[in-house]
């Protein structure tokens, strides 16, 4: 995954709020096609690219434009990561419920909800703590 341009810190905050929005709906409810909505979404933001994810967009068209400008920036690529671990739960959350295995389906989804809640509230981003943690403990290529 390539890191691509910075971003507006604040947009994957948005994007965590919704998140945590349609996770929690999907605990409450077990309607795992919203559930496989959200895998899409998160599948996007980790493989396509941040600036055409759905949140992304809402983000940038309705929410953005009221606020004022900001000149922080953040690195894309933890944040890609941390998708890419957002869609690895919501597919297993998705497979869970389709197939009858609803604890699966409920334990993947409240995991993916934990770490959206965390990013939601206190602006704390799990999978973007574990993607700095791998890159500091994997090995440099100039160390050989």
């Amino acid at each position: 995954m390539a890191a691509g341009p910075a971003v507006d810190p604040r947009g994957p905050r948005f994007a965590a709020i919704v998140t945590t929005v349609v996770l929690a709906v999907v605990l409450v409810t077990q309607w795992w096609p919203l559930l496989a909505v959200q895998t899409v979404v998160f599948a996007i933001g980790a493989f396509v690219g941040l600036k055409p994810a759905p949140y992304s967009i809402l983000y940038r068209t309705l929410v953005a434009p009221r606020l004022g400008p900001t000149s922080e920036r953040e690195d894309a690529a933890p944040l890609r990561f941390a998708q890419a671990v957002g869609f690895v739960f919501a597919l297993v959350g998705t497979i869970g419920f389709v197939t009858g295995a609803t604890t699966l389906g409920i334990v993947a989804t409240a995991f993916a909800l934990f770490a959206a809640f965390l990013n939601a509230a206190f602006n704390f981003c799990l999978g973007c703590e574990m993607f700095l943690l791998l890159k500091r403990f994997s090995p440099s290529p100039r160390a050989s």
